[in-house]
């Protein structure tokens, strides 16, 4: 069983969230466990910031009061969700020993009074870290309580110390060698900058002007396993005590700093905390694409819903509350995309502190609320849907995204800065999920046999065996597309030398000679004759073997290929040469799923209606403003209200279906 399994295993689905019990009077512990039943809590996370209430000065211990915390969970039957507390070190540490702060990229150190106030290389933080988490697994261990560690939280410090520096020097010499391979690498001959000794080599401080590519894209590299590096140390001592308890650390999405495909290996549990903004309307398939991901991280395996928000959050500028009926469907988008556990940030709201307007499942006005209520009731309903857990979400076409990729794409001194690659990411993926078409997120060296379609939005550095895998795929007979400025760079990040992209010109049979960002809008054509329209980025392409099955229309590429359509061997190739407006890449990627016979998940989605299967339960939920109807193509039963239809099912706004064939 995997570690999420042995967790839903006798509880179903998971459903809990932060549990802060030191921020309030022990009285009000009671409560909290009568409230947490009634809402049908099973999980909670607790101590993810308590390290100076349990280590209140250095050496000394304080667990008594986590000791009825615990017990106090376990007689209420919920299980719990430890963490260590070392994202937060207690004031002393940093007073005592101002080495294990960090430093910016200017050299200016930040200071303890916040949070994440530590250098992921210093020994006196890894010293004091590891202890606190030895002692903690050792008492806990064998608790009936305890079902899940949680390490550290929401990974993604960085620290430019002279500390950092060493361990990064360290790096590099195991990654390279010797100083003429790292020069080699780095082009150091560009600039003056060729290193003669290793001590000479600082991670990219504040400098005059650019600073080396590759020496950023290594320092990104570096900085993300010196923290998966400390991850595993915490990891490893919690296993020496508890080997059968599973252990995660929380994701935050789509975040640069740390690549999550090398964490993801090193977890027992992949979670993620997920906060979409209500404001912003992509937020639905933006939110999507995140589970997709986390779907994609764990293996195609459930995964865990760690954080959300029960209404609005406190750190954007402008906090716009979610409306009733939005924590449901929010919720239940999780676990139609494959989460086994739905928990929030966090259960009782906090009286003072920098998250003290943060919502919470139990609100300032207390229990007898809307929003307690509407988690009560959520809580109740999910227990009629057990059968959902372990259940995967099959999918025809895979979305490939990489984190060095993603690196180097976004370093300085570029042909253009608009071009991003989650954006280009969420671009891609939006008209399949209009579509209802079930999407796996992998990483560039995933094996692609079992895919009928593959989607590269942008991969700009790739690898000679990635752009093989590619090119075996198509020939083998799968459908693939491929989005502008990619197969550019080698891991090195050095631009490959001719007509690009260079490691895959054969099987798009088309290459470049020029990047031109655009100015503004960029008139296009179908072969057909319908005009539309692309922004930003524009390629002088040429067809080699490729059909046009669009062109620019105007300017200098007037006549030249936009779209390009590849027959190679079995399969065939699709090449997109600039950032086409909406609906006409809707239209490229109706074409590619016609040719890789790919249909969604039902025959028609009225806008804003996401369809999506699990297991043998069909989700459709309705995002839009409007009431919507949609035919699921049979007789089913929707597991959440009890009712049968044969035929269309109305959804009223922010409403879910989960729907069972029935015969």
């Amino acid at each position: 069983m995997s570690g999420l399994e042995r967790l839903t295993a006798g509880r179903g689905l998971l459903f809990g969230g932060d549990y802060n019990p030191e921020q309030w009077p022990e009285e009000v512990w009671a409560e909290d466990a009568a409230l947490m039943r009634e809402a049908g809590v099973n999980l909670v996370t607790v101590g993810v910031f308590s390290w100076a209430r349990l280590e209140p000065e250095p050496g000394a211990r304080d667990f008594g009061w986590l000791d009825r915390v615990m017990d106090l969970m376990a007689g209420a039957g919920i299980a719990v969700d430890l963490a260590t507390p070392t994202a937060s070190p207690p004031p002393w540490l940093g007073h005592l020993r101002p080495e294990t702060l960090p430093e910016d990229a200017s050299g200016h150190r930040l200071w303890y009074g916040s949070r994440n106030q530590f250098c992921p290389s210093s020994p006196g933080y890894r010293e004091r870290a590891l202890g606190i988490v030895g002692d903690l697994a050792a008492r806990y261990a064998g608790h009936p309580a305890l079902a899940l560690w949680h390490v550290g939280n929401e990974y993604g410090q960085i620290c430019h110390c002279d500390v950092s520096a060493q361990a990064f020097r360290a790096w590099l010499e195991r990654r390279y060698g010797g100083l003429d391979a790292l020069n080699a690498a780095w082009g150091t001959t560009f600039w003056s900058q060729r290193y003669s000794g290793w001590a000479e080599i600082l991670p990219p401080r504040r400098a005059p002007y650019l600073v080396n590519p590759t020496q950023s894209l290594d320092w990104q590299r570096f900085c993300s396993d010196a923290l998966l590096d400390h991850f595993r140390a915490e990891r490893d001592v919690l296993r020496e005590h508890t080997p059968d308890i599973p252990v995660t650390t929380n994701f935050m999405g789509l975040f640069k700093p740390v690549d999550a495909w090398k964490w993801a290996a090193e977890e027992d549990v992949v979670s993620n905390d997920c906060y979409p903004d209500p404001g912003d309307p992509l937020a639905p398939a933006r939110t999507a694409l995140v589970h997709d991901l986390m779907r994609g991280l764990a293996g195609g395996r459930p995964w865990l819903l760690m954080e959300q928000a029960a209404g609005a959050v406190n750190w954007r500028p402008h906090n716009l509350p979610k409306p009733p009926g939005q924590l449901r469907l929010e919720s239940l988008q999780a676990l139609a995309r494959g989460a086994d556990g739905l928990c929030y940030f966090q259960w009782r709201a906090s009286r003072f502190g920098a998250e003290r307007f943060h919502s919470a499942m139990v609100p300032h006005a207390g229990p007898d609320t809307r929003l307690h209520r509407e988690v009560r009731t959520h809580g109740r309903e999910l227990r009629g849907l057990g059968e959902v857990a372990g259940q995967p979400v099959p999918a025809r076409v895979a979305l490939v995204f990489g984190w060095e990729s993603w690196w180097a794409l976004e370093e300085p001194a570029r042909p253009s800065d608009r071009l991003r690659a989650d954006e280009q990411l969420l671009a891609y993926y939006l008209p399949l999920w209009e579509r209802g078409v079930a999407v796996d997120v992998v990483p560039p060296d995933a094996e692609l046999g079992g895919y009928a379609l593959v989607v590269v939005p942008n991969l700009f550095l790739v690898t000679d065996r990635e752009a093989d895998a590619l090119t075996a795929y198509v020939r083998g007979g799968g459908t693939l597309v491929v989005g502008p400025f990619s197969g550019v760079v080698d891991p090195d990040g050095h631009v490959r030398t001719g007509r690009f992209p260079a490691p895959l010109r054969a099987v798009l049979g088309a290459s470049g000679e020029e990047w031109l960002p655009a100015a503004g809008e960029v008139g296009c054509r179908w072969r057909e004759g319908e005009a539309f329209t692309a922004h930003t980025w524009t390629e002088l392409m040429a067809a080699e073997g490729a059909e046009a099955v669009a062109e620019f229309t105007g300017g200098d590429l007037a006549g030249r290929p936009a779209v390009l359509r590849h027959r190679a061997g079995d399969g065939v190739a699709w090449y997109v040469a600039t950032l086409p407006e909406p609906a006409a890449l809707a239209e490229v990627m109706a074409r590619a799923l016609a040719d890789a016979g790919v249909r969604g998940e039902v025959a028609e989605l009225p806008p804003g209606v996401e369809a999506v299967r699990r297991g043998e339960v069909l989700f459709l939920l309705n995002h839009g403003a409007a009431t919507a109807r949609v035919d699921p193509g049979g007789r089913c039963e929707d597991l959440l209200t009890g009712a049968v239809a044969d035929g269309p099912v109305t959804l009223p706004p922010r409403a879910v279906a989960a729907l069972r064939r029935r015969t």
